[in-house]
């Protein structure tokens, strides 16, 4: 069956780095988007960042250009995001999702995605 696996997740310092990361299994498609949203707690899920497994092209949600980077390894189907120069307003779950022809101009929307991984937790003290 289809699943998406999500790990990395945990506490850090602030200023400090994580690297998640999230592998879709047996994939029913060979041209598709990997990408990751956060959600706080009664907060609506925002977009972070996405990238073409096929093509490589990535983009990225304002809040996180320069500190985030998203990075795939079509082989494994897997694609990890690397988190830097953490503070505490990145503290959120953290959702791996994918999904096939994605739109261009609607990939920050969650709709456009067909799978989501179960979240992991990045908490970032002071």
């Amino acid at each position: 069956q289809v699943q998406l696996v999500e790990s990395g997740g945990g506490l850090v310092q602030a200023g400090g780095s994580l690297r998640l990361s999230c592998t879709l299994s047996r994939p029913t498609f060979s041209n598709y988007a990997m990408g990751w949203f956060r959600q706080a707690p009664g907060k609506e899920r925002g977009f972070v960042t996405t990238i073409s497994m096929s093509f490589g092209s990535a983009y990225y949600a304002d809040s996180v250009k320069g500190r985030f980077t998203i990075s795939r390894d079509s082989a494994k189907n897997t694609v990890y995001l690397h988190v830097n120069g953490l503070n505490p307003v990145d503290t959120l779950v953290y959702y791996c999702a994918a999904g096939d022809l994605v739109t261009p101009s609607a990939l920050s929307s969650g709709d456009e995605y067909d799978y989501w991984g179960q979240g992991t937790q990045v908490t970032v003290s002071a």
